[in-house]
């Protein structure tokens, strides 16, 4: 397994209510060449984890539709697009949608913690596609256990191939996932919902003076 090969076999699954950012275009936002620019990411973005020899996962629950839908990455929105290649060297990531860069809550929570770290985990999803209602493409859905089925032998192969060792779930539907990987595994709320202060205070217990203490940071921790 590699990145290219990785990424490719990702965009071959096609299923109903699902927008696979690696090969549809969304009519509304992307770019004429938005899905190759969302391939061209997840495998820059992946070469770079590669070459860090990063054993540990964030894994959180799919991609949402302010987020990785738009930028073809886990638990990073197109505002912290620009940090990415200082956390995770060589990754060379571009916009692939139209308009001005969208926030997300919970990406802008995750980065706060990335950008403190000296060691950054992979970001990724216990269903790495987003799941929408039928006939209402920008809303967010649990995946089924159809759908699940589809991408766990990729999950499966993402784990051997870099070799991961830890995963930390963001919320509990990746505590239940991941539960099923020869991994160690911890747990922190995630941050939507009201779960801000508890996902700060899970990451400042798993971390702790591996977080750089620059000004923001004390402003978070």
């Amino acid at each position: 397994m590699n990145p290219r090969s990785f990424v490719a076999a990702l965009a071959a699954i096609d299923l109903d209510s699902v927008f696979n950012p690696y090969i549809q275009r969304c009519e509304s936002h992307d770019l004429a060449d938005g899905p190759a620019v969302r391939r061209r990411n997840l495998r820059r973005y992946l070469r770079a984890v590669e070459a860090m020899e990063t054993d540990t996962i964030w894994m959180g629950r799919d991609l949402g539709y302010r987020g990785g839908r738009r930028t073809g990455l886990a638990l990073t929105d197109e505002y912290h697009l620009p940090h990415l290649g200082a956390a995770y060297p060589g990754a060379d990531v571009a916009k692939a949608t139209r308009g001005p860069a969208i926030a997300e809550r919970t990406a802008a929570e995750i980065w706060s913690v990335i950008l403190a770290l000296e060691h950054p985990p992979l970001l990724w999803n216990v269903f790495p596609l987003h799941p929408h209602e039928i006939n209402s493409e920008f809303t967010n859905r649990k995946f089924s256990a159809r759908e699940l089925a589809r991408v766990s032998d990729l999950n499966q192969e993402l784990i051997q191939w870099l070799g991961i060792r830890r995963i930390v779930c963001i919320g509990q539907d990746a505590a239940i996932y991941a539960a099923s990987f020869r991994c160690d595994i911890e747990c922190v709320r995630h941050p939507s919902y009201g779960g801000t202060t508890e996902f700060r205070e899970g990451m400042k217990r798993i971390y702790g003076r591996n977080l750089r203490a620059d000004a923001s940071q004390r402003e978070l921790f």
